[in-house]
């Protein structure tokens, strides 16, 4: 019994209430039909019986003083309780047959009675009855001391009938009254029982399934207050020492993880510290770069120029070609270093957000490209553009960036035209926008590719740059929350995709409604 679940524990005890609960509601209604069998006995039968007894030996005596009358005056009028008593004779005998068919004792007095009756009617009744009337009758007087025995006899036995109906009655009320006691007391019982089976239940409940359920409820809110080396004991059926089994393995578990974490932490913090050290020679590096690295480069190519043009009169053409190409590389890394610092910048520097007018951005970012814009013909347009959080001089590098690339890398066979769209999606609650342009495009194989920092898909002789401008845009989109990406399906020219956290669109209508205005 002590594997035994608590499904088990209730179905068990669940079963043996119900059999109880069975064999007395059985005996209740045993007695209960039996106390009705028995009231119906005594109220329509016994008594009926016992009143029919009555009344015929009425109709019996009508008879005799009709007959004793008709015999000492001779006058027919004396006949008429003599023929009414033989009407009630005949009625109430099938009234008692009837109703004593069971009663053997009762059904052989009243044959008895029947007998004594026809006896006297063979010897005094039906002679005297039919004698003609207008006179005594003689043989009244004849027979009248054996007539009185007779039915003396007839009323003995009468008597003896109604005795015997009595006796049955008493007997029957007396059953009745004991099944009464009997009724009440399986009653009572039944009343206990269900006393005793709702007490064993609620005490059930309480030491199999309601004290286990505190007590390991007890145990898991002191771990989950933070006591992990608090052991969960298990207790109570079979099932709840499982549960409090798996939650005591659970808590091992934490307890390990947790240390595995403590331990992570530090680690962790020791990263943390070894990168802040980092950072500190990084920052430093980069200052190094932008100003000790650059004045030899400045150097560098002022000296050569300066070479060129004093001494160019001495001085071939493959020499002119040679100082071209080391001012060309020393500014080459001039602009390689600024772009490296930019990048190394994103995140780390220029990170205070605020609200940013997008529309006000663009209109700046079109301004300083407007140049390159009107000296290749290129059509800038943008839907309206809502305000976002973050940092504005991140999101003016990322707008330069895009419209710039999209300028750059136009097709010669059609007029430039970039446009700048952006959407609101209310399932992710994210601004979309697409720099979309009719360029050159980039391959899908390559949409990937085009966002690592100094990956390019043309020579510098083709198009200008270091390969730095979109791993730049990429680094500043995830720094404020989002993702971008190339969307290979556009065709012609390039759709460069890129989502960012703001307000809802509400304020792109008014912003659009006072532009039309």
């Amino acid at each position: 019994m002590a594997g035994w679940t608590t499904r088990r524990w209730l179905s068990t005890g669940v079963a043996a209430a119900l059999v109880v609960l069975l064999a007395l509601g059985a005996a209740g209604g045993w007695v209960l039909a039996r106390s009705s069998t028995l009231s119906g006995r005594v109220i329509d039968v016994d008594t009926p019986a016992l009143v029919a007894a009555v009344r015929l030996e009425g109709a019996l005596t009508d008879q005799e003083t009709g007959v004793r009358g008709y015999g000492l005056a001779g006058q027919s009028i004396f006949l008429s309780p003599y023929h009414t008593g033989a009407d009630n004779q005949r009625k109430y005998t099938g009234q008692l047959r009837a109703l004593i068919g069971g009663n053997r004792a009762a059904v052989a007095d009243l044959d008895e009675l029947d007998r004594r009756m026809e006896q006297w009617q063979q010897r005094v009744g039906r002679p005297v009855a039919t004698a003609p009337s207008g006179a005594p009758v003689a043989l009244a007087a004849q027979r009248a001391d054996e007539g009185k025995r007779d039915f003396d006899s007839v009323r003995e036995a009468s008597a003896h009938l109604q005795q015997t109906l009595q006796r049955h009655r008493d007997h029957s009320r007396a059953d009745l009254r004991s099944t009464g006691v009997l009724r009440n007391w399986i009653f009572v019982l039944i009343a206990g029982v269900i006393l005793a089976l709702t007490a064993a239940v609620f005490a059930g409940l309480r030491r199999g399934v309601t004290r286990p359920l505190e007590h390991l409820s007890s145990d898991v809110r002191l771990v989950a207050a933070g006591r992990f080396d608090h052991p969960v004991d298990p207790m109570g059926p079979a099932d709840l020492r499982q549960l409090a089994a798996d939650v005591e393995s659970m808590r091992g578990r934490l307890v390990h993880e947790l240390e595995f974490t403590d331990r992570a932490r530090l680690q962790l913090d020791e990263q943390a510290t070894d990168l802040r050290r980092s950072n500190a020679e990084l920052e430093q590096f980069a200052y190094v770069a932008s100003h000790d690295l650059q004045e030899p480069l400045r150097k560098v190519a002022s000296f050569c120029q300066l070479l060129q043009r004093r001494y160019a009169e001495q001085l071939d053409d493959r020499a002119g070609q040679y100082i071209g190409f080391a001012v060309d590389g020393a500014n080459r890394m001039q602009t390689l270093i600024n772009d490296l610092l930019a990048f190394s910048r994103v995140g780390r520097l220029h990170t205070e957000s605020s609200s940013v007018d997008l529309e006000a951005l663009f209109k700046r970012t079109a301004d300083v490209l407007s140049m390159a814009a009107e000296d290749s013909g290129t059509e800038l347009s943008h839907d309206p553009l809502p305000e976002v959080t973050g940092d504005p001089t991140q999101l003016g590098m990322l707008f330069q960036n895009l419209l710039s690339n999209a300028i750059k890398f136009r097709s010669p066979d059609r007029t430039p035209q970039v446009r700048l769209t952006a959407g609101y999606d209310e399932d992710d609650g994210l601004w979309h926008f697409a720099v979309v342009d009719n360029g050159i495009g980039i391959s899908p194989e390559f949409a990937e590719q085009v966002f690592v920092i100094f990956q390019r898909l043309h020579t510098r002789e083709s198009y200008p740059g270091n390969g730095i401008g979109l791993a730049l845009c990429k680094k500043i989109v995830e720094f404020h929350g989002g993702t971008i990406g190339i969307d290979p399906e556009h065709s012609p020219g390039t759709r460069i995709t890129f989502t960012l956290p703001g307000s809802a669109p509400a304020a792109v209508a008014a912003v659009a409604e006072e532009t039309q205005r």
